[in-house]
């Protein structure tokens, strides 16, 4: 069937959702920066296609499609031209749910133009009530989640992000589990300092500088975040695995007072500065079961009493189970939903009014 042919579905139809840090300042092309961003349509057909302008960094280029319940993935060559996606063919010709969303962090960012069906779009579901954001590392992000052979095993060398798939990650299946929606501000080898962990080399940029951006990557330009146009009831801080990481020096060593200090107090002047734009949210504080020293934990416990003295009551600091000892490599499926299981009940466990 020649596209021609087919529907045309813009990217500012109502009938499409969106879910996650997405920038609109063109509607007709959004810019998808986050993993876990997800794109949304009802229809009816037997076919959906996609088109976008993608914009690689490295590895390999793929997206993730949902279509009625059922996982795929699109993986294509690199082009900054319009590119055209087959999402699903050959379906049944009745209603259908399809959700497009970024599989990777920052080895890309696309644009994203609109769909094309051979039937008709159907009316947008509304967003969850609930809301959620995370802002996290490569864990949160989904980074190698689906090299199912490598359990409690260090990564595979030379994957090119092709295992990496953040609907896996525990952020977003916890949110799945609580029926709320997530910006997932999460990206891999990110610290909370500029100039250390592992993201964006040789010049790296830490947790500081991306948490208020829309845009956190100059490439594409840096942009900044306008927190007034979501507003979580719960936050999610998961960073502190890469911070040792200081390139061409030792590693920076949370127990020497003066780095402590140092970073504590910047960790905390993030959280606060988030904590200003939203409505008195539940913050929770964690790092994951990718192996680490607990004195980053400690150090974390301090950061959560420091931020109860500023006034900030609604601040947790949860562990989980197997928290820095289960793996020395990135967690597979199973063990990102065995941290979403134990995120999910504690978050439940602090009752529903959180979500008022």
């Amino acid at each position: 069937m020649e596209i021609k042919s087919l529907n045309f579905i813009p990217a500012d139809s109502k009938a499409v959702s969106y879910m996650g840090r997405i920038d609109f300042e063109n509607p007709k092309a959004p810019k998808i920066y986050f993993a876990g961003s997800c794109i949304t349509l009802r229809f009816k057909g037997s076919c959906l296609h996609a088109a976008i302008r993608n914009h690689k960094f490295y590895n390999a280029q793929e997206l993730g499609i949902i279509v009625d319940g059922v996982q795929t993935k699109v993986t294509y060559g690199h082009s900054e031209d319009e590119i055209l996606l087959t999402l699903c063919e050959n379906l049944e010709n009745k209603e259908h749910e399809a959700i497009l969303y970024k599989r990777q962090d920052a080895s890309h960012w696309f644009e994203f133009l609109g769909f094309y069906t051979d039937g008709e779009a159907l009316e947008a579901k509304p967003l969850p009530k609930r809301r959620m954001e995370c802002y996290g590392d490569s864990v949160s992000a989904g980074q190698v989640c689906e090299a199912i052979d490598y359990v409690a095993k260090c990564d595979p060398e030379g994957h090119e992000g092709a295992y990496d798939n953040s609907w896996y990650s525990y952020s977003m299946i916890t949110a799945r589990n609580l029926g709320a929606s997530l910006h997932n501000i999460a990206q891999g080898g990110i610290s909370i300092f500029d100039g250390t962990g592992y993201y964006h080399a040789p010049d790296y940029i830490g947790m500081e500088t991306a948490y208020n951006k829309l845009c956190y990557f100059p490439e594409g330009g840096y942009s900044d975040w306008d927190f007034s146009k979501y507003i979580p009831q719960v936050v999610i801080m998961a960073v502190g695995q890469n911070d040792p990481h200081f390139e061409g020096h030792p590693d920076n060593d949370i127990e020497e007072p003066a780095f402590r200090e140092r970073w504590l107090s910047k960790y905390t002047e993030i959280l606060s500065d988030i904590n200003s734009h939203y409505n008195n949210p539940t913050i929770i504080l964690i790092t994951t079961v990718l192996m680490h020293s607990p004195a980053w934990d400690k150090a974390i416990e301090e950061a959560k009493d420091m931020l109860k003295a500023k006034g900030i009551e609604k601040v947790h600091h949860f562990m989980f189970k197997r928290n820095g000892v289960a793996t020395p490599g990135h967690p597979r499926i199973s063990e990102q939903y065995e941290m979403a299981e134990e995120l999910t009940a504690f978050i439940s466990s602090l009752g529903d009014d959180i979500w008022e």
